[in-house]
């Protein structure tokens, strides 16, 4: 992507929030974990989402993402409203748009790392789904492991296999949800080399949840939570 494209894609929002607020209910009664989140995030922006544990940091990213609903407010993802799609149109709209790399990796274990990548493209209906996936495992650097199995591999290989499914549809949106976190120093430098490296390659829109103030500062932005509220 050129600079120009950078910064006319800048000029579209593609993540915005309007009053988020998310609460569940507990034995003392109803407890709020997001309160009053107004957001906007711009096409090609990598935003950091940081915060103690318990902060509501992955709340957020799943109610961004519409893996969860919230209790008031409105989430935009790529222009629509995820508060007026039913759970089978938050789930077509995350098929075209949004990619995820977990910190548990979330491989299909009885799946060989080629399968495994090549699950998006399948359950899109994507051509030459095979094809795809043997290009971007080799730009993660496994193109000599695809039929290896999840528990053939370290773990920064797993989490290499998880950043190659989430790129392999071209997606405008990534949540990455502490990527780093299962995986020793080293390796997690070298995972956030390659995540932020494929990112500005493809252009991608980066959501991220970290405790890792090192890959917070990597992002464009970065937004602090604490105790369900966005800090000024």
């Amino acid at each position: 992507m050129s600079l120009a494209d950078r910064d006319s894609n800048l000029d579209r929002v593609v993540l915005r929030t309007a009053g988020l607020a998310r609460q569940v209910s507990s034995p003392e009664g109803p407890l709020t974990i997001l309160d009053d989140i107004n957001l906007e995030i711009r096409a090609g922006e990598t935003v950091a989402l940081v915060g103690p544990s318990g902060a509501g940091k992955t709340t957020l990213l799943a109610l961004l993402a519409g893996l969860d609903q919230p209790s008031s407010g409105r989430v935009w993802l790529c222009g629509e409203d995820l508060t007026q799609l039913d759970e089978d149109g938050r789930a077509r709209l995350r098929g075209k748009r949004v990619g995820f790399v977990f910190q548990s990796f979330h491989l299909v274990p009885s799946l060989t790392a080629l399968e495994n990548v090549m699950l998006p493209l399948e359950l899109a209906g994507a051509p030459q789904a095979a094809t795809s996936a043997r290009e971007v495992l080799a730009a993660v650097g496994l193109g000599q492991r695809l039929a290896h199995y999840p528990k053939q591999l370290s773990g920064g290989e797993k989490q290499r296999v998880a950043i190659a499914r989430a790129f392999v549809t071209h997606p405008e949106v990534l949540f990455a949800d502490e990527p780093t976190g299962n995986l020793d120093t080293a390796s997690g430098e070298r995972i956030a080399e390659l995540l932020f490296g494929l990112n500005r390659q493809a252009g991608t829109t980066l959501v991220l949840v970290t405790h890792e103030r090192s890959l917070a500062d990597r992002c464009d932005r970065v937004l602090e939570i604490i105790g369900g509220r966005m800090q000024a």
